[in-house]
């Protein structure tokens, strides 16, 4: 049986937050193959405080791979009528159980049986307190997404953002649904930047609650902070290395801004970029051997690539004349960012290798993107009747989310990494 550990939960309950913040989820478009699987409600699930079926049917359907078939209750976990669905046009059937585990906790398993095959596909067994309800939901869709399209899922992992209204900033995390919001840091000075450590335990950000702008790094799990860069000028644009060991920033210390790493814990720093323009948004490469960032030696920002160590940089964007903030997906094949075209600031992927570039985004005030840790999903923040929102959108721009708040903004959004 796998017990649920989940290392976002801060020692001492937790920290809510109120109805307002929730994110509300709206979604448009569906993936080009959609995979009809049938998901059954699950045994006795109603004696949980959580709706395991519902989950993993909201996140499937969100995914935009899958067409879903309501299975109803199937009660017998041994015997499936795998004719029977495939006539019902289902490729695959997810059944489950909750069952009461005492201390509060339920035992929550599922399997998954393929029609085609007329086999077991997948199973998993996992004790969850009653708060883990909707992550033992989150890792069962996951599974099947794995299972069925080859790909690791992303619904168990987290997302950090800010949200604003009036003078009031907070940095929240939450489920990648939206959902399981907590409170991460409030101030009345503005939060930018956020960035996850790769072990999803910490976050990078610059907070302006000292009269100008400083990198710390919170640990979520105890809300210690530790200042990575308070140098004379600005401080900016966190980013970490993909083993956790260095941290990535802007500064401005020496005149124009450019670019430093420093140890995890703010030690070592030095400079690594060193030209006559401003050098700033660094973000390493998936291997860790190079930095991207941005760049307006050229005479407009464009995105270049330099050794880790410094030294020349290469340019990498040449489509239009404004291109800003690059991210680059774990596997080190697309680069994304944020291209001015024609007045409007729009979210484009490039293929690394092939050169290929795709616009995802039909909005026209787009900021922040970041990847989710699959490389299928891009979260970033744009506006919508003078309000900021996120909006996440498949790679093949064919899915598109968009999340919002009740009241005020909500902006600065990064994907955290996939849990151990």
């Amino acid at each position: 049986m796998n017990k649920i550990k989940y290392l976002f939960v801060v020692a001492g309950a937790a920290l809510s937050v109120s109805a307002q913040a929730q994110l509300r989820v709206e979604i448009t478009g569906v993936g080009s193959n959609q995979i009809p699987v049938a998901v059954a409600t699950f045994v006795n699930e109603g004696q949980a405080p959580t709706q395991i079926s519902e989950i993993i049917k909201s996140d499937l359907q969100r995914s935009g791979a899958f067409k879903i078939i309501d299975a109803g209750t199937i009660t017998d976990m041994n015997t499936i009528d795998y004719g029977a669905w495939k006539s019902r046009g289902a490729d695959a059937v997810v059944i489950g159980t909750v069952t009461p585990a005492g201390n509060g906790s339920f035992d929550v398993r599922y399997k998954l049986m393929s029609t085609i095959q007329s086999s077991k596909l997948s199973q998993l067994d996992q004790q969850a307190p009653p708060q883990y309800g909707r992550l033992a939901a989150h890792r069962i869709a996951d599974d099947v997404y794995e299972k069925l399209t080859g790909i690791k899922g992303a619904f168990s992992t987290r997302i950090a953002y800010v949200t604003q209204q009036g003078r009031s900033y907070r940095l929240e995390v939450a489920d990648a649904d939206g959902e399981g919001v907590q409170l991460a840091l409030s101030s009345n000075e503005p939060i930018i930047s956020p960035s996850w450590s790769p072990d999803g335990t910490k976050v990078a950000y610059v907070s302006f609650e000292q009269k100008k702008p400083v990198v710390y790094v919170q640990n979520l799990m105890t809300r210690q902070r530790t200042v990575i860069a308070n140098e004379k000028g600005s401080n900016s644009a966190p980013a970490w290395s993909p083993d956790g060991s260095k941290v990535a920033v802007a500064l401005s210390k020496t005149g124009n801004t450019q670019i430093y790493v420093a140890n995890a814990d703010g030690s070592g720093l030095r400079r690594v970029s060193n030209s006559n323009g401003i050098d700033t948004e660094p973000q390493f490469s998936a291997d860790g051997l190079y930095i991207y960032f941005t760049s307006d030696r050229s005479g407009g920002p464009q995105i270049y690539r330099m050794s880790v160590n410094g030294g020349e940089a290469q340019r990498v964007t040449f489509g239009g004349p404004y291109n800003i903030s690059p991210r680059i997906s774990a596997d080190g094949k697309t680069l994304a960012y944020i291209s001015r075209r024609d007045g409007n600031f729009q979210l484009y992927v490039l293929n690394l290798e092939t050169r290929q570039e795709l616009r995802l985004s039909d909005t026209t005030s787009d900021e922040s993107p970041s990847f989710a840790p699959n490389g299928q999903y891009l979260l970033y923040a744009t506006e919508s009747g003078r309000r900021k929102s996120l909006a996440v959108v498949s790679v093949d721009g064919r899915v598109k989310q968009r999340l919002t708040i009740q009241a005020g903004n909500i902006k600065e959004p990064t994907w955290g990494p996939f849990m151990k």
